[in-house]
């Protein structure tokens, strides 16, 4: 028996440690494909009045929220066996539309940018399907969700390599860097197809994935409602602070003061911060405690957003010790929802559902606020330096989603209480004495650690 168990946690070992790079990887390979004409600036470029790289922003931006609108349904109702000719046709549209803006001559080119946005708009989601449902998805998330920050950085840096050192022009340098991740991206995704199913230890511990119809979809966003609106607002703010951070820091910062591979280095560090955190998480099997965890770090993260940005030119940090911190509090609460809050939410509440339906919403109601933001500072904000811009954005950004953060704290203990306490049908009342004991000690512990997280 002894040497079962200690086979069996091998195997997880290995499966966490295959599953989880090859995962990290193909999300990495997707920010490849989208994010490195973020290094660039196209300075002095315009059009119709507007600045360019604002105008390329957006273009690429309604492809990707118009991904997302599609992707409410399709990633709900996508079968196992359509994912791997959904993540090869997704990034040869997506390298086929980066030849096209090397092409084409300004400003048909910025066209091309809307079709790389349509075509990965919905990869979170694919890639997320094919690790959603273990008893290690907590592990696999963590290590796929940190590539979204490490990513980030890396794909700034090659961008900035390839433009100062290799002189590839603004136009053709994420043509450049998309070649070399398109077949890898194939590969992996090939790889991911080659997962084990979830074990019935896996389901019984987070209950089985199902996909969701239209009116399923519907029951389930009134019967949480009022949680679901607080957290899709404050995702809505999450990601807008994000993707100006994302595409605009080099117009927010100087540049010059900093290496070409700072980007990559500071958010490295950053990522294994959160990396280490969110692995503490994943050892914790009570999910209502680790569901308070993580608005409690939220609420810290965007708190001190708030206060950097209230006090940016008193505070005066150096520069890459600002990059971290954004990073870091930035990060820390919107990688909580795209990766562990809602796999841990569907198995606290037994829910029958999957991750990609609340993880593409949310995507997809915060990317329109990206764009809506964008419109703003362009046509009633563009006198505003991106600096000032950015800090005055964090400081209402950061209230905003405290407020939202803290009361969705309440409604979940609140939620879990009245559940505990709903009467039960006869038919239904032996399996709630099963777990009314189970309930009640998780409840219970969870204000243990909460008191004793407070002192």
């Amino acid at each position: 028996m002894e040497q079962r168990s200690k086979h069996k946690k091998l195997s997880d070992i290995a499966f966490v440690l295959w599953a989880g790079t090859t995962a990290l990887l193909s999300y990495s390979l997707v920010y490849a494909l989208r994010k490195p004409f973020t290094a660039a600036e196209f300075e002095g470029l315009q059009i119709m009045g507007m600045d360019y790289k604002i105008a390329v922003s957006i273009v690429q931006l309604i492809g990707y929220v118009f991904a997302k609108l599609l992707g409410i349904k399709y990633i709900s109702e996508l079968k196992p066996e359509g994912r791997l000719k959904f993540i090869i046709g997704s990034a040869a549209l997506s390298e086929i539309s980066l030849l096209a803006f090397g092409l084409l001559p300004i400003p048909f080119n910025i066209v091309a940018l809307f079709f790389n946005g349509l075509s990965l708009g919905c990869m979170w989601g694919v890639i997320f399907s094919f690790l959603e449902g273990r008893r290690t998805t907590d592990f696999l998330a963590s290590i796929m969700g940190v590539s979204m920050a490490l990513s980030s950085g890396v794909a700034k840096s090659l961008g900035l390599y390839a433009l100062n050192s290799l002189h590839v022009s603004e136009f053709w340098m994420p043509a450049l860097i998309g070649a070399l991740a398109f077949p890898l991206l194939c590969f992996t995704g090939w790889m991911m197809t080659k997962f084990p199913a979830p074990t019935a230890e896996d389901i019984a511990s987070r209950s089985v994935r199902v996909t969701l119809n239209g009116q399923q979809r519907w029951e389930l966003f009134r019967k949480f409602m009022p949680l679901l609106i607080l957290l899709f607002g404050a995702n809505l703010l999450l990601t807008v602070q994000r993707d100006i951070k994302e595409d605009f820091i080099v117009c927010i910062i100087d540049v010059s003061t900093v290496s070409s591979w700072a980007f990559a280095q500071i958010d490295s560090i950053a990522t294994f911060v959160m990396l280490a955190a969110f692995a503490l998480l994943a050892t914790t099997y009570n999910h209502l405690r680790v569901l308070c965890i993580l608005l409690i770090l939220s609420i810290m993260g965007m708190g001190t957003l708030a206060f950097l940005g209230a006090n940016f030119h008193e505070v005066a940090l150096p520069t890459t010790i600002w990059l971290f911190l954004q990073s870091l509090c930035l990060d820390i609460a919107y990688l909580s929802f795209q990766t562990i809050f809602f796999e841990r939410f569907i198995a606290c509440f037994k829910i029958k559902g999957n991750v990609g339906f609340f993880i593409i919403t949310i995507d997809f109601i915060g990317y329109m606020g990206t764009l809506a933001l964008l419109f703003f500072k362009e046509f009633y904000a563009s006198h505003i330096h991106w600096a000032d811009f950015y800090n005055q954005m964090s400081v209402y950004i950061g209230t905003a989603c405290c407020i939202a953060f803290v009361g969705s704290f309440i409604y979940i203990l609140v939620e879990k209480n009245r559940k505990r306490n709903t009467p039960q049908t006869p038919s239904s009342h032996h399996k709630a004495l099963e777990t009314s004991n189970l309930e009640n000690q998780e409840i219970t512990n969870t204000k243990i650690c909460l008191t004793t997280t407070a002192i």
